[in-house]
């Protein structure tokens, strides 16, 4: 008989700490075979836009995620099949010709922070976490990612923030964490969560 994959769920606002929750579980559960997918592996293709089209997308915004090929990919560790997770380059806006090959571990952790607003896609995970930290907290975390590790200027992101990132939130994000079996407030380091999130695993997995 194949084992059963687990598939864990981590939502939450953009740099509310669902990297490091994961990132977190994944060195708890070493012994285990575990891995973690972003949600911003997601983003739709848009070759067929120009850098400028791409540069006002509303990336949080569920119509810039191919939800579509999220819930397939769910679908197909749920029945033990591996899958090809698109690669997405913040610089370009948009997918590389690469791809991660995935196959169905014991435990597959998604983050992202859209992933509980699709009903189709949030029924599919087993474990469903939300994130729930400060947005004051988030836009400093945002900020200090964004210039360091995708290259943006100050300006830029802090426009985005107020355009785009906030209303999202507010619209589609913060109202999805009803879906959530367990809130997780002060972030990834929340000991006592984790603790009771391993052992809400290990019950699944034994």
């Amino acid at each position: 008989m194949s084992q059963k994959t687990i598939l864990v769920g981590v939502a939450g606002a953009s740099a509310s700490g669902k990297s490091l929750l994961a990132e977190t579980l994944i060195k708890e559960f070493a012994s285990e075979h575990v891995c973690m997918i972003s949600e911003d592996s997601y983003y739709k293709d848009q070759t067929h836009l120009t850098m400028d089209e791409r540069v006002k997308t509303n990336y949080d915004h569920p119509e810039s995620m191919d939800h579509d090929l999220l819930l397939e990919h769910l679908k197909m560790l749920k029945n033990g099949e591996s899958i090809e997770v698109p690669e997405y380059d913040y610089s370009d806006h948009n997918r590389t010709k690469n791809t991660r090959h995935v196959e169905p571990a014991k435990v597959i952790i998604f983050e992202g922070i859209l992933l509980f607003v699709n009903p189709a896609i949030r029924e599919a995970f087993d474990l469903r976490f939300y994130m729930d930290t400060p947005l004051d907290i988030c836009l400093t975390r945002r900020l200090q990612r964004d210039i360091v590790s995708r290259g943006r200027d100050m300006d830029s992101v802090i426009s985005q923030y107020m355009a785009t990132v906030r209303p999202m939130f507010m619209q589609f994000i913060e109202p999805s964490r009803q879906h959530a079996d367990l809130i997780i407030p002060r972030g990834g380091k929340n000991q006592i969560a984790i603790d009771l999130i391993k052992t809400k695993i290990h019950s699944l997995v034994n």
